[in-house]
């Protein structure tokens, strides 16, 4: 995913370590179902960001990724 810059350090920096964290997970899976969960958690970590740091601004984004990837959007 590409990561915009939103101007608020916390949140930016939040984002950048979970998509450190989503490569290193992508890179490593054997299945698709460890893809899948890499996914559901980098976009968590994104919306609990937007949540703590943004006051939920930009939101809208992980919720449809989370939604696409078979959870709920949480």
């Amino acid at each position: 995913m590409s990561c915009s810059q939103t101007g608020n350090k916390t949140h930016d920096t939040a984002v950048a370590n979970a998509e450190g964290v989503r490569q290193t997970a992508v890179a490593a899976a054997t299945t698709q179902a460890a893809v899948t969960a890499a996914e559901i958690t980098f976009y968590r970590a994104v919306l609990s960001s937007c949540r703590s740091n943004l006051a939920g601004s930009g939101s809208e984004a992980a919720i449809s990724a989370l939604k696409s990837l078979g959870t709920s959007g949480s």
